[in-house]
């Protein structure tokens, strides 16, 4: 049985994390010793795991209480789980989409000041007039 400071370091979870994960559902109540303190067995650990790598990975508590709630039921079908791991895909490469564009809008910003002095500065000039950028980002 591993205290919570334990289960901290070995998953690398910080402790008020996994009091979070507790009271949101996602690990059970951990059992009390004696002098009331949190004790923990494997399979808390690898929930804790899974959970640390699926937050990793982009997915919401939402996501992953759903995940959690399918590993329970090991016969049924994966397409749940396939919906779930598609649905994250789609949204991580919309962000990088974004962080194109604004990585090209930056640019341009950064590279397009030829002045000396603040008030010829456009980069300021840019970020006050939206109109002034290429693109909706």
């Amino acid at each position: 049985m591993l205290t919570i400071g334990d289960l901290s370091r070995k998953t690398g979870v910080k402790i008020p994390t996994i009091r979070y994960y507790e009271q949101m559902g996602l690990l059970d109540a951990a059992e009390r010793s004696e002098g009331n303190q949190r004790r923990y067995a494997a399979p808390e650990r690898e929930r804790l795991s899974f959970i640390k790598h699926a937050r990793e990975l982009g997915l919401t508590i939402e996501a992953i209480r759903e995940l959690i709630d399918l590993s329970a039921h090991p016969e049924r079908p994966c397409e749940e789980a396939d919906r779930i791991a598609a649905e994250q895909l789609t949204a991580v490469r919309e962000k990088i989409e974004k962080l194109r564009r604004l990585e090209k809008e930056l640019k341009r910003i950064a590279t397009r000041c030829a002045g000396d002095q603040i008030k010829d500065c456009y980069v300021i000039r840019a970020l006050a007039h939206h109109e002034m950028c290429e693109s909706d980002h």
